[in-house]
């Protein structure tokens, strides 16, 4: 599915860690070693990683899902707009408003609220006689919700994955995805914690030529089960339409139409009941039979008298 190799990852400049005095200990395994006070980073696990996380976009893209990107590192903005206008799917590039993830229903009516300023043209200003002050408020608010909100607008349900860049700078992004169940992947330096993302792909996650090789990779691969899902789709169509067109010719009744209950079945629980009537006459005479010899047993009480 990749075409990456060692030599494109060095070109790009992706093995270089963090400084040595920043380095958080639990990168040790993705470390290759050191070139005097900088961290180089073993590119066979950033290639393992990368491979983990193509396969598992391309799954996800395959089953229509979205794929939410986050970086809000001025450097790497640019790259999330592109990986974002390419997929078609939502980013955040600027701040992580609190309760993206968790409280989605409060996001949604802001976003309902923006749709509701950009309705606000010329026309309606003049009808509803809105001051200077008033405009230049809404224009604020303008500004402010499609700077934050702007870049999920589209996202009208939780995605089945988040990449991240840089999981130490959006420590609240990663535990809002880790809480609703979203797989996370991350794409951190030698100063990050790998334990707060499922994937990890180590890489240098400040020089914007090594963030825009390793996202295109990713992008590459959630286009391609994209394309997959697409085919899926007008397959499915296709195999609905012809089914359609096959049972549209109605002149010929189906076999299981106006189905009745076989008249030989009927006539054979008639007789069936018959005779059960006739038992039940029969059995009352016999009943009837001790009661009235039962009778006569009774008539030697008026000699209860005598005897006293």
């Amino acid at each position: 599915m990749s075409n990456i190799n060692a030599q494109k990852l060095i070109e790009a400049g992706v093995h270089f860690g963090c400084r040595v005095s920043r380095w958080n200990p639990k990168m040790a395994p993705y470390i290759h070693g050191r070139r005097g006070m900088i961290h180089v980073i073993d590119l066979r696990e950033t290639v393992k990683g990368l491979l983990r996380a193509q396969n598992l976009l391309f799954q996800i893209a395959s089953e229509g899902q979205t794929v939410l990107w986050v970086g809000t590192k001025r450097q790497v903005k640019g790259v999330i707009e592109d990986a974002g206008q390419r997929t078609g799917m939502p980013i955040v590039t600027e701040r992580w408003i609190g309760g993206t993830l968790t409280n989605f229903s409060v996001i949604r009516s802001r976003l309902k609220r923006l749709a509701q300023l950009e309705a606000i043209d010329e026309k309606a200003i003049e009808q509803q006689k809105l001051t200077k002050k008033e405009v230049a408020q809404i224009n604020r608010e303008l500004r402010k919700i499609t700077r934050n909100l702007g870049g999920i607008r589209e996202m009208d349900r939780m995605p089945g994955a988040m990449v991240v860049v840089d999981p130490s700078r959006e420590g609240n992004a990663i535990r809002e995805a880790r809480k609703m169940g979203i797989v996370v992947i991350g794409l951190l330096d030698t100063d990050c914690d790998p334990n707060d993302v499922d994937i990890v792909i180590p890489g240098n996650d400040d020089a914007l030529k090594s963030v825009r090789l390793l996202i295109e990779e990713l992008v590459d691969s959630v286009e391609a089960g994209a394309h997959q899902h697409t085919d899926n789709m007008q397959a499915v169509g296709s195999a609905e339409r012809s089914s359609e067109e096959e049972a549209i010719p109605g002149d010929e009744v189906r076999p299981t139409t106006g189905n009745k209950l076989p008249e030989p079945i009927a006539k054979a629980a008639e007789p069936a009941a018959a005779p059960a009537a006739e038992t039940a006459p029969a059995a009352a005479p016999v009943a009837e039979a001790p009661a009235a010899e039962a009778a006569p047993a009774e008539e030697p009480k008026p000699e209860a008298p005598a005897a006293e």
